[in-house]
């Protein structure tokens, strides 16, 4: 070894494990080839997410000429099954079976159903294309089915994979587990974006047949390998329901009278909103008012998941020593208001650079508000009802999102319109008025949110404590 060699290498053990960004995820009980094991789960549903709102959006507007509204309606399907998280989560935290898993069924029944979806999606999108002699409602029909089993499969794998990933994980490196299933999520997104793009290059039916058939088959394999002996089995599962053993409604209702979970998820739901809104609208702007190229617009992407890693690797670290959560949504929020306001000047500026610096101030503080709030749900679940609780995270962070891309694209349009038509006035005819009109509305619900989070945020950034099995619900002392 030469002298240098050494000299790195005694550099390279002084690292501290604060150092690097998931040293902390793992444990004795959860050591990191378990843990990334266990996060293939999350490409799966990252590559059928990609397909959902990226690649077959443009494949089913230019290359099947279906409708634009149509797209639109189809794309909004998954959503409907998103408020049942919570039910999902409460089932697999009391599920019961002759196996004595209570997990692994829910897993593999959010796989199946995905599997289904996928491998009928090819034939129902090119039968809406207008390729067959059926009705038009037959084609509507048969794509709104496959949608609708995709988005229900991937609610339900996401929703019972965080909850077992929680159970495996000690409550001290919660934090850092998230932000690594988090992260890979956001790995499956990217790189799915890349390989469909390359396969659907020389577009053909038989290809697109072949790509999501593809996608259908690698989820299958990703979630089997992922949950493969991940829970173990518990006997006492085996038996059924036991009297006085709370239902869904009890348990739902008890849970929102535990401390402040109303006003905790409704801060959830309007910073999600707040930071989703400009999904679909970020790439057009920087086209249509910055004057971009496609290449460079499509930077923009990276750069907003590069600013999302950064955003979740850094609320792990806070997280795992002991920060407050909900005071980290809170400083989330404000990088979002300035990144939008940024964006916002971007095109007086006529600023390329501030533009880029906006938008990775976006990603960064979406990923610091996401993270500290599903920590913040982890943190003060009441004892055995994991699932629930991240359930009803899931379930208002996945509706808010939604709903906020709809409603963003819509103002955006009928904003637009009116300033095109000088009913705004002179000052607000521009081309940029639709936009800056989103982005308005995005630092609006942002300020709000903060106004919502700041009685929850305690006077120190102790971390809160779940009760130990058998002292039934945290109190509000606890919460």
């Amino acid at each position: 070894m030469t002298r240098i060699e050494a000299r790195i290498l005694r550099a390279w053990t002084r690292v501290g494990s604060h150092l690097l960004p998931f040293a902390d995820a793992t444990s004795a009980e959860l050591p990191m080839a378990r843990l990334l094991r266990l996060a293939l789960f999350q490409i799966s549903c990252g590559m059928s997410a990609v397909l959902l709102i990226g690649t077959l959006n443009r494949v089913m507007i230019v290359e099947l000429g279906v409708p634009a509204g149509l797209v639109a309606a189809m794309i909004a399907l998954p959503l409907v099954f998103a408020p049942l998280r919570a039910l999902i989560g409460f089932k697999s935290d009391n599920y019961r079976s002759v196996l004595g898993w209570r997990r692994v069924p829910y897993f593999w029944l959010g796989t199946v159903v995905q599997f289904c979806g996928l491998s009928i999606m090819p034939f129902a999108l090119i039968v809406l294309s207008g390729d067959t002699w059926a009705p038009a409602w037959v084609a509507q029909v048969s794509a709104a089915i496959a949608f609708l089993l995709v988005g229900a499969g991937m609610h339900t794998v996401q929703t019972v994979g965080l909850a077992l990933a929680t159970d495996l994980a000690p409550q001290k490196s919660q934090p850092n587990v998230v932000a690594l299933l988090s992260l890979m999520l956001l790995f499956g997104m990217v790189a799915a974006a890349v390989v469909f793009g390359v396969l659907l290059a020389d577009f053909s039916q038989i290809r697109l047949i072949q790509v999501i058939q593809g996608c259908a088959g690698a989820s299958l394999i990703l979630n089997f390998v992922a949950v493969w002996k991940q829970e173990a089995r518990n006997p006492d599962r085996t038996r059924g329901l036991q009297d006085g053993e709370p239902r869904f409604l009890e348990s739902f209702r008890a849970l929102r009278h535990q401390g402040p979970w109303n006003r905790r998820l409704l801060a959830a739901g309007l910073g999600t909103a707040g930071f989703s809104m400009q999904d679909v609208l970020l790439e057009p702007y920087g086209g249509q008012i910055l004057n971009l190229g496609v290449g460079a617009t499509t930077g923009l992407t990276a750069l907003l998941a590069g600013g999302g890693a950064a955003g979740f690797i850094a609320g792990a670290r806070w997280l795992g020593a002991g920060a407050d959560a909900h005071r980290l949504a809170a400083y989330g929020a404000l990088v979002g208001i300035l990144a939008f306001s940024l964006v916002v000047f971007a095109a007086p500026l006529g600023s390329v650079a501030v533009f880029a610096l906006g938008s990775a101030l976006i990603g960064i503080g979406g990923g610091l508000f996401a993270h500290a709030t599903l920590t913040a749900c982890m943190r003060v679940a009441p004892a055995g009802q994991i699932g629930l609780a991240l359930g009803v995270w899931g379930a208002v962070q996945a509706t808010a999102a939604g709903t906020a891309i709809a409603l963003g694209g819509v103002l955006r349009d009928l904003v637009g319109a009116l300033a095109a038509q000088g009913a705004l006035g002179e000052a607000l005819g521009s081309p940029a008025t639709g936009y800056v009109a989103v982005y308005a509305i995005e630092v609006l619900l942002l300020f709000t949110t903060l106004a919502v989070v700041g009685p929850l945020v305690r006077g120190t950034g102790g971390s809160s404590r779940r009760p130990q099995p058998g002292h039934g619900i945290a109190g509000p002392a606890q919460i």
